[in-house]
């Protein structure tokens, strides 16, 4: 099984985090976006969209981390990461679109800014983050994990952005619950550090 993957990606870095603790096999292959190899096949083939991670299962190719998750924890990873029943599922994709939207469009995006030198507003990335920080802050409170009452790939899809908040100016330390939390993940056996 193939992950094209970009080590500095919070995306990819989510799949590998995974992967990790769920003790799945990847053959990592790396993509040098600088020279725009996303851009030709085998990458462009396999993603139109022409992004990474993108994921090489025999005949099963997808792109998407929160997809990729889906799929390694529903073939592979067991009913501990991704719960059979609907509402189980709900309450983990709830999470999965929380990490698509609210933390991509904050902690990420003035991740972006000031580690990439993407052309994003840092300021409005910084008031988003608060926001997203808030909510996630105000749900540890009270949950030691974000759904299901244990680790699932919720988890593995949120925390990579959040722990790499700092590097887009992202203050983590008046969120508590939140650094609580990081201190949960990253003592599961398995853990990848992120990169």
């Amino acid at each position: 099984m193939k992950l094209y993957d970009l080590d500095v990606s919070g995306n990819c870095y989510k799949v590998r985090l995974f992967a990790a603790l769920a003790n799945i096999d990847l053959e990592l292959i790396p993509v040098d976006l600088a020279s725009g190899a996303h851009k030709r096949p085998p990458l462009s083939d396999l993603n139109p969209l022409q992004q990474v991670p993108v994921l090489e299962d025999g005949p099963v190719v997808l792109r998407d981390s929160q997809a990729i998750l889906v799929y390694l924890a529903g073939q592979y990873g067991g009913l501990a990461w991704w719960p059979a029943h609907p509402e189980g599922q709900a309450h983990v994709v709830q999470w999965l679109s929380f990490a698509a939207n609210e933390v991509q469009h904050s902690v990420n995006a003035a991740r972006l800014v000031r580690k990439f030198g993407y052309p994003l507003d840092h300021a409005g990335a910084l008031d988003k983050s608060k926001l997203t920080l808030t909510l996630l802050d105000q749900h540890l409170a009270h949950n030691d994990w974000l759904a299901m009452g244990r680790p699932t790939i919720a988890d593995c899809a949120v925390y990579p952005y959040v722990v790499l908040a700092p590097e887009g100016d992202v203050d983590l330390q008046p969120y508590v619950h939140v650094g609580r939390w990081i201190e949960r993940l990253q003592k599961l056996p398995g853990y990848l550090a992120k990169p």
